[in-house]
C-alpha cells in the first residue's frame, strides 16, 4: 500500500485561472456570489480551485458553520456521505464538484464529487499531448512532471473536463494503493451510453452524451442491467464497474451498472454556472448563437456579457469557459460567458 504521506505528495492538482466575476444580472457581485435565483436552489459545477471555505468558479462557497451555527454542509465524494469533515479532508484542488447553493447566495448546501474514472494505466503515450489510457478511455495529462512520475500499471483516480475528441484533460490525477489480493479489485469509468445493441449485450462508453469522440466498447450480462428500471438506453450516463485491468479483446467486461446524474443535467429553471471546454464551436451562423459544453448546448442572445473574449472565441474547440444562465428545457441560455 502506498504510505498516505507519499500519496498526499503524488497528488495532482492544477490551480486554476481565477477572473474577477461580473455583475451579473441575477445579483451577483464581485466574486462573492453565485446566482441562485429566486425560486430555488442554484448549481455551480467546476474544478475546485481553493478554499475559503471551497472555491468553485471564483466563488467562495461558504460550509457548515460558517453558513450559521449548527449548520452541516451535505458532503458527497464518490457516493460517500462524508459530511462533517474539514472541507480540505474532503474536496482537493482540482477535484471537478457540483455545488449546490441556497437561493442568490453562496451558502452551499451540498456538494458533490464524482471521479471521471478509477484504475490501472494500461497506456502511456508521449506527444504534442502526454496521454495515458485507463480501461479504453484516454487522459491528457498537461503536467509533464506528473506524467514524467507515473508508470504502466499504477492505479490512478482521474478528474478533469471531456474534450472534443472524448478524453479527459485530467485537473486531479490521485494515485491509489495496489491492487488486492484474489479474487480481483473493482475499477470503474463513467460515461454516457451509445451503440446499444439490443437484444445483444455490448454499448460503447464515453464523455460525451452523442457518442462522439473516443468511446469503449462494454460487455455485460443480463443480471449486471436486472437493477436498472427500464433497462439501458443510448444516452444515458453510467458508472461501469470492472475487474478488468485494461481491455480485453477491445472490450470490457462490466460487472456492475449504474445509473447516475451527469454534471451536465439540470433541473429546468435552475441557475446554473457551468465550467467546461467547448466540445462543438459555434458555426459562425448568426441563425444559430449556439455551441456546446461537454455536449450541454449553451445559447446566448445579444444581451449576453463576454468577459475574456468574444462570441467568435466560442469557436474555439477546447477553449475552457464559464457559463453563467439558467436551464431552460434542456438548453442553457448564457447571461455571461467567461473565457480562460
Amino acid at each position: 500500500m502506498i504510505p498516505a504521506g507519499r500519496i498526499r505528495r503524488l497528488r495532482f492538482r492544477i490551480p486554476l485561472l481565477l477572473l474577477t466575476f461580473l455583475s451579473l444580472s441575477c445579483g451577483i457581485g464581485g466574486s462573492d456570489f453565485a446566482g441562485g435565483g429566486t425560486g430555488g436552489t442554484g448549481i455551480s459545477t467546476g474544478a475546485v480551485s481553493g478554499y475559503g471555505s471551497v472555491v468553485v468558479n471564483n466563488v467562495h462557497f461558504r460550509t457548515d458553520d460558517e453558513v450559521a451555527p449548527g449548520f452541516h454542509t451535505k458532503k458527497m465524494s464518490n457516493g460517500e456521505d462524508k459530511s462533517g469533515r474539514m472541507d480540505k479532508v474532503v474536496f482537493a484542488v482540482g477535484m471537478v464538484v457540483t455545488v449546490r447553493h441556497g437561493t442568490g447566495d453562496n451558502s452551499a448546501q451540498e456538494i458533490e464529487y464524482r471521479d471521471n474514472l478509477r484504475g490501472p494505466i494500461a497506456v502511456i503515450a508521449s506527444g504534442a499531448d502526454n496521454v495515458i489510457g485507463i480501461l479504453g478511455q484516454s487522459v491528457v495529462v498537461e503536467n509533464a512532471a506528473i506524467f514524467a512520475s507515473l508508470k504502466q500499471g499504477d492505479i490512478v483516480e482521474i478528474s478533469g473536463f471531456a474534450d472534443n475528441a472524448g478524453r479527459i484533460r485530467g485537473t486531479y490525477i490521485l494515485p491509489m494503493a495496489p491492487p488486492m489480493p484474489p479474487p480481483a479489485q473493482e475499477f470503474e469509468v463513467k460515461g454516457f451510453v451509445s451503440g446499444l445493441s439490443l437484444p445483444g449485450a455490448t454499448f460503447r462508453l464515453g464523455p460525451l452524451p452523442d457518442g462522439s469522440g473516443a468511446t469503449v466498447t462494454v460487455s455485460y450480462g443480463p443480471v449486471v442491467v436486472s437493477g436498472l428500471a427500464g433497462g439501458l438506453a443510448n444516452g444515458m450516463y453510467v458508472q461501469v464497474v470492472t475487474t478488468d485491468r485494461g481491455l480485453v479483446g477491445g472490450v470490457i467486461t462490466a460487472t456492475g451498472i449504474v445509473k447516475l446524474a451527469s454534471r451536465t443535467e439540470f433541473p429546468d429553471g435552475t441557475p446554473v454556472d457551468l465550467e467546461g471546454l467547448v466540445t462543438t464551436p459555434w458555426t459562425g451562423s448568426g441563425n444559430d448563437l449556439s455551441f456546446e459544453v461537454e455536449g450541454k448546448r449553451v445559447v446566448w442572445t445579444a444581451n449576453t456579457v463576454f468577459a475574456g473574449g468574444t462570441q467568435i472565441d466560442t469557436q474555439q474547440s477546447n477553449r475552457k469557459v464559464q457559463v453563467h444562465g439558467m436551464e431552460t428545457g434542456g438548453v442553457l441560455s448564457a447571461v455571461n460567458i467567461i473565457f480562460r
